[in-house]
């Protein structure tokens, strides 16, 4: 959860009461925001420093991540202050400012939206909560800038109508934030490039055909968005007038962002909580519009949803003004009796359905205050699924003849799950990662041994032989699934030694097969009523009527010739293969780095359910 560094007095002083350590601890408490720490008794503080707070806010409340919504916001819960009336300035939209979008913005980052906070009034401390914001969103909503990016100016060191257009490097040339010297796209890149603050933000539009660029009228860039501003509109402790643009490649970020910014600052300006709007120009794509939208969405929650959930017998009422305490506008419906319309304000974001709004009823009212209740009125009794029992089964069973369960990782290689096995990708197999951070995870497996070869090959200082198994899932793509894929339980175990230990493979088959009541096909009793030792052997045991397992040879790549065979189970009069266990081939052992032979064994487990 992102943390936040607030003055511990002024932050007193804004909510009108000093706490003692404790009970502004209970007050985040209650509220459901923690206080991580308070530096006024740390020791390696400068004594010039005031004390701060660092408080944690929850990871989707972003009205919060700045000084004035945490304040605002405890007022709000403490009766200290109503929820504010955000509000539009009434202007005549041909009176507006403007920003004309161009349609090669669509190339890059299609969407923009304005906003100015007139006659604003800045002390170091707020100008400084100010640039923090902008911080903290863009290091969280906005995905370090790659949904979202914000450029704040003084309107008076510029003049509208803006144009927000897509060019070449080359053809855009002005002064960064900070710097004396004029420089173009492809200049700014290199110059920029070590930086450690700008230099993670560059590869967002780098290898672009075209860089996004904000102009005013005269053609004077405002900003290179996402990277940085111009130092021409720079704003300081004197701006009066602050110009916001916002760009985004997400629409819904972008109207919450500017929403955000907006909301929080708006206090400063001589009318507060007034913002006037900017108009969109988007006639190419049909999204010309009014920024900021400040929109109040109003939400039917049902009372007795509210009280169930909360364990609460609370009228509408009661209800209400529990919601006023979190910033909620709640009044009782007047033709439905059993609802409440709840007005979500603009800055939450946050709030996506009724259970969000029963949770603020819950803070509002006190967890520590919500009655006990014994759930022995839906009391279930918890049991394993069938397919985790035999699981266990089998567990059991290896770890008592000696073997060593592993968990390898579920991601690997394509080489490791095909190539390295001499297997071929059919493409209708394997689930691919579209964008894998690294070359070792770019498949979810679709067999077991790539994990047990690996821990074989980065155990070799083990004293031999090596025995381990797994049993863990497999992926595979199902198109007949709504998410076009499904898991499967597999078993598998490899025996790595001075001697193949097929032998050793074999035996460890029969018990866990045994173990799960699944005979050896030998004769048509199938060893189940047999009243003799004697017994004969079928030329072709498929063809038997019995239940049970039996093995033919097999000449695949993965394994030595000669030395594997297929594993079949007939359930039900139904025959399938459930799996094959043989020597691997010297190939395999080669891209494994692996010097001895390996036995491997691998059957799905589904079939026994």
């Amino acid at each position: 959860m992102p943390t936040i560094n607030v003055d511990k007095y002024r932050l007193f002083e804004e909510l009108g009461e000093h706490f003692t350590p404790d009970t502004f601890q209970q007050l985040c408490f209650e509220f459901g925001i923690e206080l991580d720490k308070d530096t006024e008794e740390d020791e390696t503080r400068p004594k010039d420093q005031a004390p701060e707070l660092a408080i944690e806010i929850p990871a989707n409340r972003y009205d919060m991540l700045c000084f004035e919504g945490i304040a605002m916001y405890l007022n709000i819960f403490r009766g200290k202050q109503t929820t504010p009336d955000f509000k539009l300035l009434d202007i005549p939209e041909d009176k507006m400012h403007k920003i004309t979008v161009s349609p090669e913005c669509d190339k890059v980052r299609p969407y923009v939206a304005g906003a100015i906070l007139r006659n604003i009034k800045f002390t170091p401390e707020r100008y400084e909560s100010f640039i923090g914001l902008q911080d903290k969103l863009h290091q969280n909503l906005a995905r370090q800038r790659t949904l979202v990016s914000i450029g704040t100016h003084d309107l008076d060191t510029v003049q509208g109508p803006f144009t927000y257009e897509a060019l070449a490097p080359k053809d855009i040339a002005f002064v960064p934030l900070n710097q004396t010297k004029k420089m173009n796209g492809e200049e700014l890149m290199q110059f920029y490039e070590a930086d450690k603050h700008l230099g993670r933000y560059l590869h967002i539009i780098r290898d672009k055909p075209v860089y996004p660029v904000i102009f005013d009228a005269n053609k004077t860039v405002c900003s290179l968005p996402p990277i940085i501003n111009s130092d021409h509109s720079k704003i300081t402790l004197d701006t009066k007038n602050v110009f916001i643009e916002i760009t985004a490649t997400d629409q819904t970020k972008l109207d919450i962002v500017c929403n955000i910014m907006v909301a929080m600052f708006s206090k400063y300006c001589d009318e507060p909580f007034t913002i006037e709007p900017v108009k969109i120009v988007s006639d190419h794509n049909g999204a010309t519009r009014v920024t900021p939208s400040l929109h109040t969405r109003v939400m039917d929650v049902e009372v007795d949803y509210l009280n169930q959930c909360c364990g609460l017998q609370e009228s509408p009422e009661s209800l209400c003004k529990l919601l006023g305490k979190m910033a909620y506008t709640a009044v009782p419906d007047k033709e439905n009796e059993k609802l409440i319309k709840v007005s979500v304000p603009p800055t939450r974001a946050d709030v996506l359905h009724a259970c969000d709004v029963m949770e603020d009823v819950a803070i509002a009212y006190g967890y520590n205050n919500l009655p006990r209740t014994s759930p022995n009125q839906a009391s279930t009794i918890g049991k394993p699924l069938l397919i985790n029992k035999v699981s266990d089964i089998v567990r059991n069973e290896c770890a008592m003849a000696g073997w060593i369960e592993v968990m390898p990782l579920i991601l690997c290689s394509h080489e490791e799950n095909f190539e390295w096995l001499n297997r071929v990708d059919d493409g209708q197999t394997a689930i691919k990662l579209a964008n894998p951070k690294s070359v070792e995870y770019q498949v979810v497996r679709t067999s077991l041994l790539p994990g047990l070869l690996k821990t074989l090959r980065e155990n070799k200082s083990v004293r031999l032989p090596l025995k381990i198994t797994e049993v863990a899932d497999i992926a595979l793509k199902d198109e007949t699934k709504e998410r076009k894929a499904r898991n499967e339980r597999h078993f598998a175990a490899a025996f790595y030694g001075k001697t193949s230990g097929f032998e050793v493979v074999h035996g460890l088959l029969d018990r866990i097969l045994s173990m799960l009541r699944v005979s050896f096909v030998t004769h048509e009793e199938d060893l189940q009523s047999s009243k003799s030792i004697d017994y004969k052997v079928t030329e072709n045991p498929s063809e038997e009527k019995g239940n049970g397992y039996f093995i033919k040879e097999i000449d695949e790549p993965t394994f030595f010739q000669g030395r594997a065979a297929a594993i079949y189970v007939r359930l039900g009069g139904v025959t399938r293969r459930i799996g094959e266990f043989g020597v691997l081939h010297p190939t395999v052992l080669d891209k494994f780095d692996l010097r001895y032979p390996v036995s491997v064994l691998e059957v799905n487990l589904e079939v026994f359910l």
